[in-house]
C-alpha cells in the first residue's frame, strides 16, 4: 500500500522499541524480548539499538538479567531525536522537493508542503516517550497530540 508519508521500518522499530522499554523500566529489555513483542526481525532490531546506543539514547548490559535500557528520563527523549540517529539530521530547506531551482515562478505547491514538514518536525519533536510509557503524561500540556500510554503485554 502506498502512504502519503512514509517512515522506515527501522525508525518505527526505534520508535517503538524505546516506548517499551520505556514502558518497562526501571527493568531492562534485551533485543529477543522486544522483537517478540512488536513481531520484528531480532537482527534489524539489534541494528536499530546498536544505533541508538551510539546516539547515546540507551546503554546495554550483558548477562541473564541484561538487556537496554534509556540512558536519560523518557520524558527528555522526542520522537525528532530517535528519528535523527536512527535516519540523519533533517533539514528543511526553501524546496521539498530539494530542488535548487524551479521552472516556475512561483512555488506549484504554494509552500503548502513546507508547512506540512514544519508541521511534522514540531509534532515529531514535541512527542515524548513518556507519552507512551507514564499515564501520568496523559492529557497534560506537553501530550496535547492525544498520544494514549503504550500498554505493554506481560
Amino acid at each position: 500500500m502506498n502512504h502519503l508519508i512514509n517512515i522506515s521500518e527501522a525508525a518505527s522499530l526505534g520508535f517503538h522499541g524505546l516506548a517499551l522499554i520505556a514502558a518497562e523500566a526501571p527493568r531492562r529489555l534485551n533485543v529477543r524480548v522486544v522483537a517478540e513483542k512488536l513481531h520484528a526481525s531480532e537482527a534489524h532490531l539489534a541494528k536499530v539499538f546498536q544505533s541508538l546506543s551510539k546516539g547515546g539514547l540507551v546503554s546495554s548490559q550483558r548477562g541473564p538479567s541484561g538487556g537496554f535500557i534509556l540512558n536519560k528520563p523518557a520524558q527528555e527523549i522526542s520522537f525528532l531525536e530517535v528519528y535523527e540517529i536512527i535516519e540523519s539530521p533533517v533539514h528543511l530547506t526553501d524546496c521539498p522537493l530539494g530542488y535548487t531551482q524551479c521552472g516556475f515562478h512561483a512555488c506549484i505547491f504554494e509552500q503548502k508542503l513546507n508547512k506540512i514538514s514544519r508541521e511534522i518536525l514540531n509534532m515529531f519533536e514535541a512527542i515524548k516517550l513518556s507519552h507512551f510509557s507514564n499515564p501520568a503524561d496523559r492529557g497534560t500540556e506537553e501530550n496535547k497530540d492525544g498520544a494514549q500510554p503504550l500498554e505493554v503485554q506481560k
